[in-house]
């Protein structure tokens, strides 16, 4: 399996472009696939995932392998999502249990819980793909990653993994954009990360903590608020959403902590402020942001905590 750059450091080549029109980007990446062989495909059915996927059935053809990891971290739902895009994209697909609950980093809940998450998906996919005799693994990770906190990239460097959105110099923005042109059902799919990333740091994780947090988002997701996150404090559940629902939310709160609540949180509340992926991260690099355990009480009530996505 053709190596990866060096373990845990993250870097956009300096010949890769800041910015690819579709066609480019498509071309780039198709010979970029193509060159590696044989590849299996670390695949959520997330856009950048699902993006790489297609171009790598486009490149490879049946030499293109898309694999789901499952297991009690992945919210309800993100399975049936992902074979719908690969039946979409026309990629063989296969699905694989991992356990990183088993790993005592994992559970422990550290600013590096990804790396410890990463580490069981990519040993697996690794051990699978040395099986069946694919000779790359890749991964939907792009250059927008590049500049935040991504420990999981470190256990990728390790396992030989590469990021041909990442070597592209393509960031969100244009993985979207080709995903849109290319018709990919998740091209507007919000981000949905681990289940882990709803609990603060130092705060361990449990099969039951993770199957509280999918009720209560589940929930919450019924009552039309499609891109959210309930944090978890406890026996209180802080609800998250965007910033174009929030004062909808608001005007709503009643409804959406009774929600939570008969999912099982004691109390319930809507954060005054809009939903931000990698609040914590900031915190961790010094910077403004909701986290650690020096932050002050904010206007809904508990602790702000430091959480992942």
């Amino acid at each position: 399996m053709s190596r990866a750059a060096p373990a845990g450091r993250a870097t956009t080549p300096a010949t890769a472009p800041a910015a690819h029109d579709s066609a480019r980007l498509l071309a780039d990446l198709e010979r970029r696939i193509a060159a590696g062989g044989r590849a299996v495909v670390a695949f959520s059915g997330g856009v950048d995932s699902s993006l790489v996927a297609a171009v790598a059935a486009r490149a490879l053809g049946p030499d293109a392998l898309a694999v789901t990891a499952v297991s009690p971290a992945v919210a309800a739902g993100e399975l049936d999502g992902a074979r719908g895009v690969a039946a979409a994209i026309g990629i063989a697909h296969e699905t694989i249990a991992t356990d990183e609950l088993a790993r005592e980093g994992y559970r422990r809940n550290g600013p590096d819980r990804c790396y410890f998450c990463k580490t069981e998906l990519y040993t697996s996919l690794s051990a699978l793909a040395r099986r069946r005799g694919y000779g790359a693994l890749l991964s939907g990770a792009n250059a927008d990653d590049a500049g935040d906190w991504r420990p999981g990239l470190r256990a990728a460097g390790e396992h030989g993994v590469r990021h041909p959105l990442l070597e592209a110099g393509a960031g969100k923005a244009e993985v979207r954009a080709l995903a849109r042109d290319l018709g990919i059902p998740s091209a507007d799919k919000p981000a949905t990360p681990c289940l882990a990333s709803r609990i603060p740091y130092g705060t361990a994780v449990d099969p039951a903590t993770l199957a509280l947090i999918d009720r209560a988002e589940r929930a919450v997701r019924a009552l039309g608020f499609p891109v959210l996150r309930v944090r978890h404090h406890g026996i209180l559940g802080r609800v998250e959403v965007a910033a174009d629902d929030l004062g909808r939310a608001l005007a709503r709160e009643p409804e959406i902590a009774e929600a939570v609540r008969a999912a099982g949180y004691a109390h319930a509340v809507v954060d005054r402020e809009p939903f931000r992926s990698g609040r914590l991260n900031a915190v961790l690099h010094g910077g403004p942001g909701r986290g650690g355990g020096a932050a002050g009480r904010d206007r809904t009530g508990p602790r702000r905590a430091g959480f992942g996505a």
